[in-house]
């Protein structure tokens, strides 16, 4: 049978198909359709110092091919998650990976920090939360991108993932992650979109955008993915309209070490074990025996021997 670990930063991954932040929750729902250890890992929904709310609903809205969410980082804070959700994350059977957002470098690095305990196997800076107005794009700017990562990385010793915007200058906001010690780009988030309700005429959103995911993404996420595994040397965890195993390569192919599940999972809720199952058939059938004879092969003129 193939190899299907890959290696980012010290972490090995079971697989390269984790699911996204906000869209697996902490895993119990999930769990009872399927088991989580049959994953590479799961990201967990956004973790702040202190509880949150999120923003007034509506909180989501369907596009012709995507989905439009104005969620606003809705979580219980990290007290709670530490004390309540953890305990049971380390019971999935695979990586957890914790999402994180600040209001300020230092309270990304304050959380960390306080993250920095057994059963935590990496965490994912969140700098591209689209739905909170002035605070969420911190990662579209490069000087934001590395002070984060630089605080952080005194904070931990914990891998970092940080998590990039599909806009600003995503490709030096990557490279300023890297030199100050990020283990791996996510990319990308969602990306900034509106809806008007022509029954009223409103925005349907009260903080007028949302951020657009789902399979209308793809291409441009596909294109950043590949952009970016040319521009860092540290590894590329593609995410964007994935929704089958077919999706998930093209990621492979364009240079991603991994892929993140989001709205997928909403569209077919065994999506991410379907993805693993295909994408291992894919190995095998072809007599490969691990991702480093197809990752990035889009830059290197397509699969060896394929006519």
């Amino acid at each position: 049978m193939p190899d299907l670990s890959v290696r980012i930063g010290s972490l090995t991954l079971k697989n390269p198909v984790l699911v996204a932040s906000g869209t697996f929750g902490f895993g119990a729902d999930y769990a009872r359709l399927y088991d989580p250890s049959r994953l590479g890992g799961v990201v967990t929904k956004a973790i702040t110092l202190e509880p949150r709310r999120g923003n007034p609903p509506p909180r989501l809205w369907e596009t012709p091919c995507g989905l439009l969410n104005s969620i606003g980082l809705e979580n219980p804070g990290v007290e709670a998650f530490l004390r309540e959700e953890l305990p049971r994350m380390r019971a999935l059977g695979t990586a957890v990976v914790v999402n994180v957002w600040g209001e300020t470098p230092e309270e990304y690095a304050e959380l960390a920090q306080r993250l920095s305990v057994p059963g935590v196997d990496a965490i994912e800076l969140n700098l591209s939360c689209p739905n909170v107005p002035g605070k969420g794009l911190i990662g579209s700017s490069p000087a934001g991108t590395a002070r984060v990562v630089r605080l952080c990385r005194r904070a931990t010793g914990l891998d970092l993932w940080a998590k990039l915007p599909p806009e600003g200058d995503v490709l030096a906001a990557a490279r300023a992650a890297e030199g100050e010690g990020a283990t791996a780009i996510s990319a990308a988030n969602t990306f900034r979109g509106l809806a008007i309700d022509i029954r009223t005429g409103r925005p349907v959103f009260a903080n007028v955008t949302g951020g657009l995911s789902g399979p209308a993404i793809k291409p441009l996420a596909l294109r950043l993915v590949y952009e970016l595994s040319r521009a860092v040397r540290i590894p590329v965890i593609g995410i964007g309209g994935i929704a089958g195993w077919e999706d998930a390569l093209e990621f492979i192919m364009a240079g991603a070490h991994a892929v993140q599940v989001g709205t997928g999972n909403f569209i077919d809720p065994l999506c991410a074990p379907k993805l693993v199952r295909g994408l291992e058939k894919f190995l095998a059938e072809r007599g490969m025996e691990s991702w480093e004879e197809v990752r990035g092969c889009a830059h290197r003129g397509g699969i060896p021997g394929a006519a």
